[in-house]
């Protein structure tokens, strides 16, 4: 265990904001305060990361799958390559409100996006003018934004992993809507109340949210290798 918090403290896990900002379901994580920031207590969280860890990779075993989300700057490029290595659905950007609670117009969109991409690579676009072969490109460019991280997603998420969920609160209103757990890396501002795994820690510094991805990721990872092969898999986004 000692390893693992020096790590977290090297990547800044231990800070958290002022206590004026902190919201009353953080409080049993935070150890004390140091120039006014709020330091959480490394034990706890470290005992956190192991549960989530511990769901994320039974939960891949099962052969269900975890939606990796964050829209924020600081997290977007972990949050995609981090789902990306392990073939896991992600949104690294805006959470598009129904992609959970109306996954069918979702759907639409996400095999919409397939086809164009499909036909462009195929080359039947060549029949378009040059007109609208630019329209269609920045139709494309503008699914692929919201959509290319969903194309993987079988069915609905066994889980989902959210960085920040005070800023990522649709997503995880939409979630708890419908059962689905939550594991989130969350600040002391955040209201963890209804959230499955919290892991109660920095997310705002890169390193810190890398650090705590990257965990999940590979927890997820390990799981998956021993999942049961798939004969027949019904894919609510796919290529069509």
């Amino acid at each position: 265990m000692d390893k693992i918090i020096e790590k977290m403290f090297s990547v800044g896990a231990h800070f958290g904001y002022s206590k004026t900002k902190r919201h009353p379901s953080v409080k049993k994580f935070i150890f004390g305060a140091k120039n006014k920031v709020e330091i959480f207590d490394l034990e706890k969280t470290v005992k956190s990361l192991e549960d989530a860890k511990t769901f994320a990779k039974d939960l891949a075993a099962s052969g269900k799958q975890i939606l990796f989300v964050s829209s924020k700057m600081e997290a977007k490029e972990t949050i995609e390559n981090g789902a990306s290595s392990v073939a896991a659905p992600f949104v690294a950007g805006r959470w598009i409100g129904g992609t959970l609670t109306n996954s069918t117009e979702i759907r639409k969109r996400v095999t919409k996006f397939l086809k164009l991409e499909s036909d462009k690579e195929k080359g039947l676009l060549a029949k378009y003018t040059k007109k609208e072969r630019l329209l269609i490109d920045r139709e494309i460019d503008k699914l692929s934004r919201k959509f290319s991280g969903l194309t993987s997603m079988e069915g609905m998420p066994g889980a989902l992993f959210v960085v920040d969920p005070k800023k990522e609160e649709i997503a995880v209103k939409e979630a708890i809507e419908i059962g689905i757990p939550v594991i989130a890396v969350a600040n002391s501002d955040c209201n963890i109340k209804n959230i499955k795994y919290p892991i109660a820690a920095n997310d705002s510094a890169m390193a810190s949210i890398k650090f705590f991805t990257d965990e999940i990721v590979k927890a997820y990872g390990e799981g998956k290798k021993s999942a049961p092969k798939k004969e027949v898999v019904k894919r609510e986004f796919s290529r069509r």
